[in-house]
């Protein structure tokens, strides 16, 4: 995981070394091309460039080494090759755990094991997915999604909803017509209706599975 930590704005005194170098630099070449007219951006990057090549090769004094030589002796041999997978931005933060053991992620809501229910979870986000930690334990991973919607795992549900979720509008509709014709048109009826999910569901406790 990479941090970023920038200096603060309007005060470049928090990266002593760094600012020391750009200042040299500045102030090196504004010297040269105060007096110089540009037609382009194009050709005075490039006059930028050829005095930065200069600068570079230029022997210190103090040192007796010039700043490339400094760094093919002392910074090239530390770089390590980039990823192979280029560096995703991942955004971290709490979210807390509903009743349906679900979080709340940019309206969308990812399932997490029913026995975190009500536990503050960290939550980190990235372009492609959502990671859940409890105390530093990852406890789920989903795709990311960007529409409101659910995205629940069987294995995050408690037993009863896992049993409830087997029952499919065709099993339904079979099972009643093992009762009657007239048990079979009225779940066809609540399964025609608009909102039918928690009727079907109330319809299982008192439904004997069909001999």
């Amino acid at each position: 995981m990479v941090a970023v930590l920038p200096a603060r704005p309007r005060k470049p005194k928090d990266k002593a070394k760094a600012e020391v170098g750009v200042q040299v630099v500045e102030r090196w070449i504004m010297a040269r091309i105060r007096h110089e007219i540009f037609y382009s951006l194009a050709s005075l990057n490039q006059r930028i460039r050829e005095l930065l090549e200069r600068l570079n090769n230029k022997i210190m004094q103090k040192l007796g080494y010039s700043r490339a030589e400094l760094f093919i002796q002392l910074d090239k041999p530390a770089l390590k090759p980039l990823p192979e997978a280029s560096y995703s931005y991942t955004l971290v933060k709490k979210v807390r755990v509903h009743a349906d053991y679900h979080v709340e992620i940019d309206k969308h809501y990812y399932s997490v094991p029913c026995s975190l229910l009500g536990q503050q979870l960290e939550a980190w986000i990235s372009g492609e997915l959502v990671r859940l930690f409890n105390q530093g334990q990852e406890v789920a991973v989903h795709p990311r999604k960007r529409t409101y919607g659910y995205s629940t795992r069987n294995e995050h549900m408690p037993e009863a909803h896992r049993q409830h979720a087997t029952w499919t509008p065709e099993r339904l509709l079979e099972w009643a017509g093992h009762i009657g014709s007239e048990t079979h048109s009225y779940v066809l009826h609540i399964l025609n209706s608009p909102s039918t999910s928690g009727t079907k569901l109330s319809l299982l406790p008192w439904t004997p599975e069909p001999s």
